[in-house]
């Protein structure tokens, strides 16, 4: 992997819903990692995966509706680990799941998920991890055997090994991810996660009474199919990484192929929605 990346800088106006979309769009490209500033964002990619066409076709930098202005740089052997906890604040959920780093003070909430992940978080990976626990927290996992797709730091499998769901199959393309979440599963002393690097691929033949996607839309729609026919009778779909705007076309994707609207969570534009077989 390539220690020399670009930084590109962003200054956005308004700051908060033009960051958490420019966040979503460079995801697409080869962006891997993201923090916010004072002024909007940062974001970074390898220079071997860098070219000067990578930011066209990027909505937000020809919408009206947001002032964007950026500059970018050459930086080499970023730590991102320091750059991470410049940026990062616990997540707390109901007070009933708290997700913190070494370095925070423990609370009283029933589920206490330490991480140290390698990349930053953005604005919108709190806003869809958040909302995935809330329906995580509502369901009866105990027993259940699990799927966490586009797996990240694996916070959503290390709750549900909490809650009594086993066994967990833990998968993200990006090695980064994979190896982080090996890590945080045994700083979390899990014992039923199990984690691949891969993608959709990775399902066939694989069944799931519960499938956990954090993604982003285009992949959702695209591997819609792989979760639908790896997911047991009566089994329970959880959707996130995409807005409010995206539901009718993954609402529609998920009804054709039989599954069933439960329920929605929705903050700050961003959704998730759980769906039944």
């Amino acid at each position: 992997m390539s220690n020399i990346y670009i930084g590109y800088h962003f200054t956005i106006e308004p700051k908060e819903l033009g960051s958490e979309i420019l966040i979503a769009q460079l995801g697409e490209k080869a962006f891997e990692s993201f923090t916010e500033t004072e002024t909007g964002v940062s974001a970074f990619v390898q220079k071997d995966l860098w070219d000067e066409m990578i930011l066209d076709n990027i909505q937000i930098l020809e919408s009206e509706e947001f002032k964007i202005d950026y500059t970018f740089e050459e930086i080499e052997q970023v730590n991102w680990n320091e750059e991470w906890e410049k940026n990062f604040e616990p997540i707390d959920v109901d007070g009933n799941c708290h997700v913190r780093a070494p370095f925070h003070p423990k609370t009283d909430a029933e589920f206490d998920i330490v991480i140290e992940p390698k990349m930053s978080f953005g604005t919108g990976h709190h806003e869809t991890t958040h909302m995935m626990i809330q329906h995580l927290l509502e369901i009866d996992v105990n027993g259940l055997k699990t799927l966490d797709m586009g797996c990240g730091t694996a916070i959503l499998a290390i709750l549900a090994e909490m809650k009594g769901a086993q066994p967990i199959d833990a998968i993200d393309i990006d090695n980064w991810c994979y190896l982080n979440s090996i890590e945080n599963g045994e700083r979390n002393n899990c014992e039923h996660i199990t984690v691949y690097e891969g993608d959709a691929a990775l399902l066939k033949d694989k069944k799931y009474d519960l499938i956990i996607a954090n993604i982003n839309r285009n992949i959702l729609l695209n591997d819609m199919q792989s979760y639908v026919d790896c997911l047991n009778p009566k089994g329970t779909l959880l959707l996130s990484g995409f807005y409010v705007e995206d539901i009718p076309f993954i609402d529609a994707s998920c009804t054709e192929k039989g599954l069933t609207y439960v329920k929605k969570f929705e903050r700050n534009n961003w959704v998730s929605l759980k769906y039944v077989n």
